[in-house]
């Protein structure tokens, strides 16, 4: 990876719908070279996705931000059956009060409370703490 991908990954988390012409200007190459570019970071894993950011309050959806506390030995059993839900849009790992932190997006709080009641189920799950994001600002 050089500094071309970088630039090219730090325009795409600026905005994922950039045009490949506008990325290839910035970087003064042809957009065929940013086309290969963003395909080798997708094949390899470094682009994992794009994403819309949406004002779930907007559209009448509940999102939170749950920490999960995991068991070690069983986190990867963990992570695999929250990769399955659907509900659960975005997982990351992290360092500080929970091991997991996910980003669920469901119809009602009804919903989240059942889904979190799953993810509490899970084998290895210690604890569960939801935040309910109650409107995006950025």
């Amino acid at each position: 990876m050089d500094e071309k991908d970088l630039k090219i990954i730090e325009i795409l988390i600026s905005n994922a719908r950039t045009p490949k012409t506008h990325i290839a200007k910035a970087l003064n190459v042809t957009e065929t070279a940013v086309r290969k570019r963003i395909q080798k970071l997708e094949n390899l894993g470094v682009i994992m996705g794009y994403r819309a950011v949406i004002n779930y309050k907007a559209v009448n959806l509940v999102c939170s931000l749950t920490g999960v506390d995991v068991e070690p030995e069983k986190l990867w059993i963990v992570v695999k059956a929250l990769k399955e839900m659907d509900e659960v849009k975005s997982m990351w790992l992290t360092t500080g009060d929970h091991t997991l932190m996910l980003e669920v997006v469901v119809k009602n709080v009804e919903e989240l409370s059942k889904i979190h009641e799953r993810i509490e189920k899970l084998e290895g799950v210690k604890r569960v703490c939801p935040s309910i994001v109650l409107d995006v600002l950025k």
